[in-house]
This record gives structure tokens, C-alpha cells and sequence, in this order.
């Protein structure tokens, strides 16, 4: 089994990438957004647990997300691996999520860390903002998400690299260009 996490800032091209990868190794998307939203609209009990938190506007807790993450996991007992979206956002949730998938015997093969200059994560947000009708589409928000990205998320990139598990790909270029740089390197693990 081969478990791999996508990383990088919004505007990286992860959603772009992550398709890529899927349709080539078939491997299951997990996002968490999915896995949230299907386990509140099922009202399972870790469902219900989350919109308590989701309708105060709170964050759900790391344990009800890894909970949720080992359902999604055990559903899917017989495939190649996963590809983790949107997850893990903090230290302490990669941590959880090794824990989760060590005793499992299925670690984290590899995280792959798209590096985007921030005047071009700016124009693509701006761009797809434009294309799709986001709400993120302004310079103000776009600035505030890319900071928040550097304050609490790209602190995950260093644990995965003190783990030997990290690799950093240019993600500027064509996306065929940018594809072909990730396969080259899953293609190490596979």
C-alpha cells in the first residue's frame, strides 16, 4: 500500500495534481472537507459529533477527524493507497495521522510539497476566483490565506522532513511538466 500526502499552499495546484495522481496510480482521495461534509449529512455518531463543533463555528477536534479518517480507511481495505488532501494542517495532526496509520502498518510513504512563488499563488487564486465565482478571490483574503498557511501548516513540512518522508517539487510550469517531476518521484516508492 502506498500512502501519500499532497502539500502546499492554496493556489499550488494540489486539487489539479491530486486528480492527476488518482487517475494514474488509483489511489483513494481522502479529503477531510468530503469526509466531514458525507458524516454530518449520514448523522453518524462521529458526524453528529463534528457538527456540534462545525455549527459554533469551531474547529472539529483532531481526534473526531482522525476518527473519521480510520472509518474512511477500513472501508477501503483492498486498494493501492491513499492520497491525503487538506490533511494534515497541523503538527499535531500529522502526528495523530502516524500514529493512526503505524499501527495499521501502512505508514506515510511520502509528502509531496508543491513550492509556488506567493505572486504567482496570488494570481492563480485571483484567476480561479474569476473563473468559479469563489469568495477568495480578493487580494486581502488571498493575502491572509497564504499567511496563515506559512503560520500554522508549512510547520508540517519540517516534521515530515525530520521524518525523511518530504520531497519539495517546483510546482510552477505547465501542469503536464509538474506531473511528470511527481510521478518521477512516486514512481521510486512504487
Amino acid at each position: 500500500m502506498f500512502n501519500l500526502v499532497l502539500f502546499g499552499p492554496p493556489g499550488s495546484g494540489k486539487g489539479t495534481q491530486s486528480a492527476n495522481i488518482i487517475e494514474k496510480y488509483k489511489l483513494v482521495h481522502i479529503s477531510t472537507g468530503d469526509i466531514l461534509r458525507n458524516e454530518v449529512s449520514q448523522e453518524t455518531p462521529l458526524g453528529l459529533e463534528a457538527k456540534k463543533y462545525m455549527d459554533q463555528g469551531a474547529l472539529v477536534p483532531d481526534e473526531v477527524v482522525i476518527g473519521m479518517i480510520s472509518s474512511k480507511l477500513d472501508e477501503n481495505p483492498e486498494v493501492n493507497g491513499f492520497i491525503f488532501d487538506g490533511f494534515p494542517r497541523t503538527v499535531a495532526q500529522a502526528d495523530a495521522l502516524d500514529n493512526l496509520l503505524d499501527f495499521r502498518q501502512n505508514p506515510i510513504n511520502l509528502v509531496l510539497s508543491l513550492k509556488v512563488s506567493e505572486e504567482e499563488l496570488k494570481n492563480r487564486l485571483i484567476s480561479r476566483g474569476q473563473v468559479s465565482g469563489r469568495s477568495d478571490d480578493t487580494e486581502e483574503v488571498i493575502v491572509n490565506r497564504i499567511k496563515e498557511y506559512h503560520a500554522k501548516t508549512s510547520p508540517v513540512a519540517d516534521y515530515y522532513q525530520s521524518k525523511q518522508k518530504l520531497t519539495e517539487i517546483k510546482g510552477e510550469g505547465s501542469v503536464e511538466d509538474i506531473f511528470r517531476a511527481m510521478c518521477s518521484v512516486i514512481d521510486t516508492f512504487i
